[in-house]
């Protein structure tokens, strides 16, 4: 049993009838040519039963405090079955890429059942080639985006041939007869949960001082906050009262997120577009230009980003602002809830050169990193710990429309997880491409790009809201067509050299 996080909790709360919010991913399978790699319903149960006791976070629910006034609990499930999280359907004729993104697009609409462990996969037959999809989700408040991964990973092997996986130890037989164990499986009694509840509350002004503290070391760093006046001096000194570090600051720019289409309050509705791009090529930029893989992912969806709001003649003049999510897992051992921050930093689609775009996204993830590194806590954790859990479980979602109205912090979300570089295997099939994805809120605006690097591909997941961008492929067109500039303009491909004529044997070569 595990009490969730103040950020854990802060997922569940955002949750609204516009608003789900879970985590996904879509893999692609290759076609099989034997039974022995054909992905079936039953052998993907078989599969998770066997493997189950490698991912926590599937046997789990959620124990609530009556009135919301404490955060929820973890608890193992009594009556958890398999079967019943894993769905199987077929697409109607001609089963292309289009008609799994609507497919998928419905069911990353539908809220998950809190009753039961949050999390649903659904095996999709019928695509073009033999291939076969597996779409699965999990509830953003038990995983973020690397666990999530992890979570995937215990399910998939190395070779066709599945791994043998040690079974869980059984429990040791006590030598004598002993209490039951206090609560390992079952909701902590009500008292229980009233006493923590009364408790924290008790201690709430003392937790939302020392929040306020260390915010404020980062207040530079915060969406709306940068832009007061005098944020940067007030971090300064707050760094060296909780770090007692006395080293210059990073300048960072003001962080004010300018009007796009996409930013407003977002419906219930979702549209969904995937593709890949060749890893080596994206490295070949890197390495041409002197930046890093992530910095040419930011600078493909900038571009992207750019070319769509030109041709709606709503391009602002100065740069988006983008919300980064970063792991900052430790040596915790924690496998549930999130470990995550954020840096937020401008996207320069107000710059028309490619290389230029490019030159400047490399500076400004470099300063954001530097000034990430010198943090000494993750801001996102500590606004959600600010106010009493029954507040926050009200208030969240309103605050988060209300904000998309008057001024929205971010632009929207930008996600790259790097994954394994060999090819993986599930039920015997090789998983081709997994395109990940996130969650659409009011306040991080009606679109969200996340990618995964795995096996020589930068696989990308495009999801959005219909009513802020509708034609959600044409994003992904202008994600290609980005990475095509870019190859042009920074790592073009060497001219040819005429091969030198043979010379032959114990002729000389002239100088």
């Amino acid at each position: 049993m595990r009490q969730l996080t103040a950020l854990d909790a802060q997922f569940l709360h955002a949750e609204s009838a516009t608003t789900a919010a879970h985590v996904a991913g879509l893999a692609v399978l290759a076609p099989s040519h034997a039974d022995a790699g054909a992905v079936t319903r039953e052998r993907l149960v078989a599969l998770l039963r066997e493997r189950l006791h490698l991912t926590p976070a599937l046997r789990m629910r959620l124990a609530t405090v009556p009135f919301d006034l404490d955060r929820p609990y973890w608890v193992e499930d009594p009556g958890f079955d398999v079967a019943g999280h894993v769905h199987e359907t077929t697409l109607a004729d001609p089963g292309d890429d289009d008609l799994l993104a609507e497919r998928v697009a419905r069911i990353h609409e539908r809220h998950l059942d809190r009753s039961r462990p949050l999390w649903e996969m659904h095996l999709i037959h019928g695509l073009t080639g033999g291939r076969v999809a597996l779409y699965a989700k999990v509830h953003h408040c038990a995983i973020d985006g690397v666990s999530g991964a992890e979570t995937i990973a215990a399910l998939l092997d190395l070779t066709p041939e599945p791994r043998v996986v040690e079974p869980p130890a059984p429990p040791a037989t006590p030598a004598v007869p002993a209490a039951p164990p206090a609560q390992a499986s079952t909701a902590p009694g009500l008292a229980g949960m009233l006493a923590g509840a009364v408790a924290r509350t008790v201690l709430q002004p003392a937790r939302t001082l020392y929040s306020l503290g260390r915010m404020a070391a980062e207040l530079d760093t915060m969406p709306l906050a940068s832009a007061l006046p005098g944020a940067r001096r007030v971090a300064a000194a707050a760094t060296r009262m909780v770090t007692g570090r006395t080293e210059e600051l990073p300048e960072l720019p003001v962080l004010a997120a300018p009007r796009t289409p996409f930013n407003g309050p977002i419906g219930a509705e979702r549209r969904f577009a995937f593709g890949s791009i060749p890893l080596s090529d994206v490295k070949r930029v890197a390495r041409d230009a002197g930046a890093s893989v992530n910095d040419v992912v930011m600078t493909l969806c900038a571009s992207a980003l750019r070319t769509w709001l030109r041709e709606r003649d709503a391009l602002p003049d100065r740069p988006l602002i983008a919300a980064v999510p970063v792991a900052v897992r430790g040596g915790s051992g924690q496998v549930m809830g999130n470990q995550i921050s954020v840096m937020v930093t401008p996207i320069p689609t107000d710059l028309a050169c490619p290389r230029e775009r490019l030159r400047v996204m490399a500076g400004m993830m470099r300063t954001a990193k530097r000034r990430f590194a010198g943090s000494p806590a993750g801001w996102l954790g500590e606004l959600s710990s600010m106010l009493p859990a029954a507040v926050t479980a009200l208030a969240t979602s309103a605050v988060f429309r209300l904000a998309s109205i008057v001024l929205p912090p971010v632009n929207l979300i930008v996600s790259n997880v790097p994954g394994p570089q060999l090819p993986l295997y599930l039920c015997g099939a090789r998983v081709l491409a997994y395109h990940p994805m996130s969650v659409l809120t009011d306040v991080s605006g009606g679109v969200n790009i996340t990618c995964f690097s795995y096996d020589g591909s930068l696989d990308f997941g495009i999801l959005s809201c219909p009513d802020r961008v509708a034609d959600v492929w044409r994003l992904m067109g202008h994600l290609r067509g980005a990475m095509d500039e870019l190859m042009e303009q920074v790592a073009p491909p060497a001219l040819s050299v005429p091969a030198e004529p043979a010379v032959p044997a114990g002729q000389r070569v002239p100088a």
